[in-house]
């Protein structure tokens, strides 16, 4: 076997170090189709630090099949999901994503006008009998002495379903995500409370993110620096569409209906803040949770490990 001249395997050896030095970390991200992750990843700025890979699925529930058998490394989900996954051995861990919260909506001249006012009504839900919103809403009515699991009819289903079931005037009330909530409202519909509300009246006034990105803990410590710069990217992303008007239309194109009002939420969503006291409420909100349904989880508190921390 002939020997490379002793120049050319310099210069190989040189290219296959710049090659390698240069390599892009791969982020194979799963969203939702009828999410709002896709938005600010369609605007996301070409990086030195990462290549995204971005997986379209159906449902939140195909998201979290994706992330579990390794076929995506990052969806966007809940905490309590992350909580329980991690009490059954996953390594899952949180980063939050979004402040914007579900909403209680109804009609612009319905006589509901409070959580009591619920008793007797059909009420639409999306997400199924354990949404957080829906836990919470069932806390509040507690707190108010009236049992929303027995005093009201209950139809769950999907988002596009329930807000047909509200315009068709079949429920009384819709409590639904803030994507769909937002053009309810600009066709006249009224929205009652939103989660913060919901939260602040179970006496947790510190913000409160359900939603955040889910990964696993081991993937992101071997990607930490990939991992950083992806979240200061997205954050700048979220900045570019609510500054940017011809942008966000460019980002929801897809979108059948994008009232200003549907902007407005999204920026209401930006994270400012992520420290000990919000996660301390996040745990003091499960408390609430779970004592309200064991099927939240199978621990007092938020497992360890839920909310993700850099190594240093």
């Amino acid at each position: 076997m002939k020997k490379l001249p002793l120049v050319l395997a310099i210069s190989s050896l040189i290219f296959s170090q710049t090659s390698f030095s240069t390599e892009k970390t791969k982020l194979r991200i799963g969203f939702q189709t009828a999410g709002t992750l896709d938005w600010e990843l369609s605007v996301l700025a070409d990086s030195p630090d990462f290549q995204i890979q971005a997986q379209p699925l159906a449902t939140a529930e195909a998201t979290k099949i994706a992330l579990q058998s390794g076929a995506v490394d990052m969806i966007v989900s809940d905490w309590l999901f992350v909580s329980q996954a991690r009490n059954n051995g996953a390594d899952f861990t949180f980063y939050p994503y979004s402040n914007s919260s579900g909403s209680l909506v109804v009609a612009a001249n319905s006589s509901i006008q409070n959580v009591k006012d619920l008793a007797g009504k059909k009420i639409g839900i999306v997400g199924g009998e354990l949404d957080k919103n829906w836990l919470l809403l069932q806390a509040v009515g507690k707190q108010q002495q009236v049992d929303l699991t027995t005093s009201v009819e209950k139809t769950f289903g999907a988002p596009p379903l329930i807000s047909e079931q509200l315009k068709n005037q079949r429920v009384d009330a819709v409590l639904t995500y803030w994507h769909f909530a937002a053009p309810l409202e600009a066709l006249g519909y009224r929205q009652l409370l939103n989660g913060r509300d919901l939260q602040q009246a179970l006496g947790i006034h510190e913000t409160v993110p359900t939603l955040g990105y889910v990964f696993n803990q081991s993937w992101a410590n071997k990607n930490q620096s990939a991992l950083k710069a992806f979240f200061a990217a997205t954050k700048e992303a979220k900045n570019r569409l609510c500054d940017d008007e011809t942008l966000w239309k460019k980002a929801t194109v897809k979108v059948e209906f994008t009232p200003p009002i549907l902007r407005e939420r999204y920026c209401d969503g930006r994270i400012n803040e992520w420290t000990a006291a919000n996660q301390a409420a996040a745990n003091k909100l499960y408390n609430v949770l779970v004592g309200l349904n064991p099927k939240v989880g199978s621990s007092a508190n938020l497992a360890a490990g839920t909310f993700w921390q850099e190594t240093r």
